[in-house]
């Protein structure tokens, strides 16, 4: 598959000039399957040197260098280990999770659901991302809370958003939407759609009736 295949292009699966979103031109890159071959570059090989050294090399699926931006993928059962050696290594000192993000990817049967973990370590001004991917039958993921207490409302909008469930979280609950909501709005399958609201007299229909791209 050529490069120019691989990307999508344009949004909302328009392919024609009905494209009115303003953003026909986007080229979307697949993303990067396979893992990024040795030498890194820069600090990412002293990362995955010390974590191999540390024995936690059986721990990593695999690594991805892509755009400048280095990302381990974990085994799900590790990830409590990795995250915890990462914080408190003299050599790593990522002391900071800034955020964690879920990603639908209902084509990768059996690793449908992504977890997806953004550290930074202020001490040695690195970044680095760890993923963690769950098949949709097993939405399961160790909560990384009793490591970076920052992942509290973050695990729990991931939750919110994508279903995926933070085992050992303190309190798992819903953050954006309603408690009494049903599914997870920001999964690829959930239905585009929505409630009709009210504004100054005028009402604004659901999402799906605005507009159509057939």
């Amino acid at each position: 598959m050529s490069e120019q295949d691989a990307a999508r292009r344009g949004m909302f699966g328009a392919k024609t000039t009905g494209d009115t979103s303003g953003y026909g031109g986007l080229v979307v890159r697949a993303p990067v399957a396979a893992s990024s071959p040795r030498p890194f570059g820069g600090y990412f090989d002293d990362i995955a040197d010390h974590l191999e050294r540390s024995g936690f090399g059986d721990a990593i699926e695999r690594t991805v260098v892509d755009r400048g931006e280095l990302t381990f993928f974990v085994k799900r059962d590790r990830l409590k280990e990795v995250a915890a050696i990462l914080r408190d290594s003299p050599e790593l000192r990522f002391e900071l999770l800034s955020g964690v993000s879920g990603v639908h990817y209902p084509q990768e049967e059996g690793r449908e659901l992504h977890a997806v973990y953004h550290l930074l370590s202020m001490t040695h001004n690195r970044r680095v991302r760890l993923e963690v991917a769950v098949p949709d039958a097993d939405p399961h993921v160790p909560s990384v809370v009793e490591v970076y207490p920052t992942a509290d409302w973050h695990e729990r909008e991931t939750w919110d958003f994508f279903g995926i469930i933070f085992d050992g979280h303190p309190a798992l609950t819903r953050i954006e939407m309603p408690d009494d909501w049903v599914g997870h709005p920001q999964r690829k399958d959930y239905p585009l759609g929505g409630i009709p609201v009210e504004y100054r007299g005028a009402e604004v229909p659901p999402p799906d009736e605005r507009r159509s791209y057939s």
